[in-house]
């Protein structure tokens, strides 16, 4: 994990852009691999099913993960974990004697364990129904609980984007909310009085507070495997980094350190760094999902996901394209993708090009350079590259995968060699 260096000035401010929203655009000159965001969850909640038995539910996951931090813990330690304190509490598992105090007061309150082990109940109507129900119960009872516990945050999670109108606009998607408006309303005893906050808790709330989660989330993985379908392990609200707009061509990425080593609890701590120097005022994106997906799979996800059509320079591009040529690049060799881009003779263009000042032809392959420069050459990684923090203004010529973590030197990314993990 990269050591923090604070700037004393924000690199990054919100505005508001015309048909895009509110955005995070750069308030100073950037230089490649600067930490533009270091931003806390307000909230965190498990991404793992609710099932009937710690047993089942363990046969059913990659990994076995803390419960408040949510690191990695092994399954081959003979005593891997520290459990719950409250009675029937079989499920919940701690990293450290630390990790079990702070979730007692925290993210496992004896409200929120009282009410998990109530939905996993054998007769809960719960575990009938598909996991991203069962994971918006999670989310829930964790929002409910965040009213308790820090009143402030949950004010941020209601003024994030997401509103109740919008998230139930089919007769499904209003279904679902009357079921888990229902599920928590059964729930022993009331999370926390919403007088505090002017609301009543109603459908109207259940949903709003869904639609923002929908919204705003961004998933924890598991650890990269290239023999493995990547999951999420948990899912958090970061308030700042909800403002990173999609571009399919980002120009940063996101870092998790997740199973670092760290006194402070920081290991849950987004880092969101620039992949090439960014002027003054140009907007920070982030892409939010993995960059080789064609067209018409990433105009899907972000219509069903987010609720609205891309149409950056890349899409622009690629709307023009017959299937055939999708799946051409879809399925191909990421190799050939980067002799395409290398056949290029003129050094200067690519390094306009990498500085995004360079203006694509229709018929040019505008992820080209992209793929060539900044997407991760592992096995079935398909991770973004972003160079380490310049130190004293010289940029690193060491570049890091945000998925697999591993460390690639700017010659070895171009000639397809893998330095470190």
């Amino acid at each position: 994990m990269p050591e923090r260096a604070e700037s004393p000035v924000p690199l990054v401010k919100m505005v508001e852009i015309e048909g895009r929203g509110r955005a995070l655009v750069a308030s100073l000159p950037l230089n490649a691999g600067q930490i533009v965001l270091r931003d806390s969850p307000i909230l965190l909640y498990s991404a793992l099913p609710l099932l009937a038995s710690p047993q089942d539910a363990r046969k059913n996951i990659n990994f076995e993960y803390c419960s408040h931090c949510f690191k990695l813990i092994s399954k081959e330690q003979p005593s891997p974990s520290f459990s719950c304190h409250y009675p029937g509490c079989s499920f919940s598992i701690f990293c450290s004697q630390n990790c079990q105090s702070l979730a007692l007061s925290s993210s496992h309150t004896p409200w929120v364990c009282q009410a998990l082990n109530q939905l996993r109940d054998g007769s809960s109507q719960l575990l009938q129904y598909p996991l991203d129900i069962q994971v918006q119960a999670r989310f829930l009872v964790a929002a409910y609980n965040l009213a308790i516990i820090s009143p402030s945050n949950f004010q941020t999670l209601l003024s994030l984007q997401g509103d109740a109108f919008t998230f139930i606009s089919s007769p499904e998607a209003k279904d679902s909310v009357l079921f888990l408006h229902s599920l928590v309303s059964s729930l022993s005893s009331a999370p926390v009085n919403l007088s505090t906050f002017g609301l009543l808790f109603n459908v109207e709330l259940t949903a709003a507070l869904l639609a923002k989660d929908k919204l705003n989330a961004f998933g924890l993985m598991e650890p990269f495997s290239p023999d493995k379908e990547r999951s999420v392990r948990a899912y958090g609200i970061y308030p700042m980094a909800s403002f990173f707009n999609h571009d399919c061509l980002p120009n940063a990425c996101r870092f998790e350190y997740i199973d670092a080593a760290t006194a402070d609890g920081s290991n849950v701590d987004m880092t969101v760094r620039v992949i090439h120097d960014v002027p003054v005022g140009q907007e920070i994106c982030l892409s939010y999902f993995p960059v080789n997906i064609k067209y018409s799979e990433r105009q899907k996800r972000l219509k069903e996901d987010y609720g609205f059509s891309c149409d950056c320079d890349r899409c622009k591009v690629e709307a023009n394209w017959s299937d055939q040529e999708e799946d051409e690049l879809d399925e191909g060799n990421p190799d050939d993708e980067k002799e395409e881009a290398m056949d290029e003779d003129d050094d200067e263009e690519m390094v306009a090009v990498d500085a995004g000042t360079v203006a694509q032809d229709e018929t040019d392959f505008p992820h080209a350079y992209f793929f060539l420069r900044y997407m991760c050459n592992k096995d079935n990684c398909w991770g973004t590259l972003a160079p380490l923090p310049p130190s004293d203004s010289v940029i690193s010529d060491v570049m890091e995968c945000n998925v697999c973590g591993s460390l690639q030197s700017t010659k070895d990314v171009l000639d397809g060699n893998v330095l470190e993990q």
